[in-house]
């Protein structure tokens, strides 16, 4: 599908990502026109967690590393002598007791944590837009850090759970790779552009970083010994790929027969429980007055209002209601036509549903 605006025509009524990058839609283009941008957040975050986990095991026992000099040695009399005297280099450590600097809380972060705490590590953690629900979810012997530099300065490993946006690129940079103690483990398993790669390779040099291992193949760094770097392998379960499909089709349907709007990265999130057959949907700009044209134009319809809902994010407004009576086409033209509106959707209860 093209995304030049002009080939959509007035049949997308919502765009769902079954994942939550959403890097790949044009989401204000999308925004302008009405239509919300859903994704599936939470869906993968145990096959990530658990990824995360191996990595953090993979760079405090030097794993690959291992691996590579056993494949590299050749058979002869002296094979196990050899192993025995080459394991030497490749002695790491154990997790209880090392600390984990989280830098994102969400869903996935806030598993990462759990997950450390029950192995016996202490977590530090921040973020500065974690949720009510996600603070509740949190382990309660998790420490807030007051900034990113803390979470650097303090933690024998980073492990970062983002989105990559213009406030996140390079939050991994030269200035907080220096803030590390030496030693330290960087986990990226978030979204490439997050860290810095010019970075980490001066944090190599200057043995501050012992070991960087990402999701995100960079042809700067994937030759390096010290990094280790997997394909896109973080949703790559087929439980994440069968919970991300089934997210993304319920929000959908959802939307699409009660209007009902959860986890829209540009929409607030609404739902209301139905006390009609007979519902209107509106995507509009957050201005004054917009309920009140609302009302008035289904008011001089004889339309009588039984119940609404309208909530606003940003810009961007988004509102609910159901009527005692259906709403002919040229009452939702004329509502169409109010500065401000953007979509116009009638949804009839489905037959054998609503009051």
């Amino acid at each position: 599908m093209s995304w030049a605006p002009a080939t959509w025509g007035r049949q997308v009524k919502a765009i769902a990502r079954a994942g939550a990058g959403v890097n790949n839609i044009p989401v204000a283009a999308l925004t302008a026109r009405g239509i919300p941008v859903f994704n599936a957040p939470g869906a993968n975050a145990n096959a990530v967690r658990e990824l995360v986990l191996a990595a953090m095991l993979l760079g405090a026992r030097n794993v690959v590393p291992a691996l590579a000099y056993v494949r590299s040695l050749p058979e002869g009399p002296d094979y196990e002598a050899r192993i025995e005297e080459g394991k030497k280099q490749f002695a790491g450590f154990e997790l209880p007791g090392r600390t984990l600097g989280i830098v994102g809380l969400g869903a996935i972060g806030g598993l990462v944590a759990d997950t450390a705490i029950k192995l016996g590590m202490k977590v530090l953690g921040y973020d500065p837009e974690i949720t009510v629900e996600g603070a509740w979810r949190l382990p309660a012997s998790v420490r807030q850090a007051q900034s990113v530099d803390e979470v650097f300065r303090s933690s024998d490993f980073i492990s970062l759970h983002v989105p990559l946006v213009e406030q996140t690129r390079h939050l991994a940079d030269a200035r907080r790779l220096a803030l590390l103690r030496k030693g330290a483990i960087l986990l990226n398993f978030s979204r490439e552009g997050v860290v810095d790669d010019e970075a980490v390779l001066a944090a190599f040099a200057d043995k501050r970083l012992r070991a960087y291992l990402c999701d995100f193949p960079s042809p700067r760094l994937v030759a390096h010994p010290q990094v280790v770097a997997l394909p896109h392998l973080g949703a790559s379960t087929h439980e994440a790929e069968e919970n991300c499909a089934a997210m993304a089709v319920d929000q959908l349907r959802e939307f699409l027969e009660e209007g009902t709007i959860r986890h829209a990265v540009n929409f607030p999130a609404v739902e209301m429980v139905r006390e009609s057959a007979h519902r209107v949907a509106i995507a509009n700009a957050n201005v004054p007055n917009m309920l009140g044209q609302i009302s008035t134009t289904m008011a001089h319809a004889g339309l009588n209002i039984h119940n609404m809902v309208n909530k606003s994010r940003g810009e961007m407004a988004y509102t609910l209601v159901d009527l005692d009576s259906p709403a002919d086409p040229d009452v939702l033209a004329r509502l169409s036509r109010i500065a401000g509106v953007l979509s116009v959707r009638a949804l009839p209860a489905p037959a054998g549903e609503g009051p």
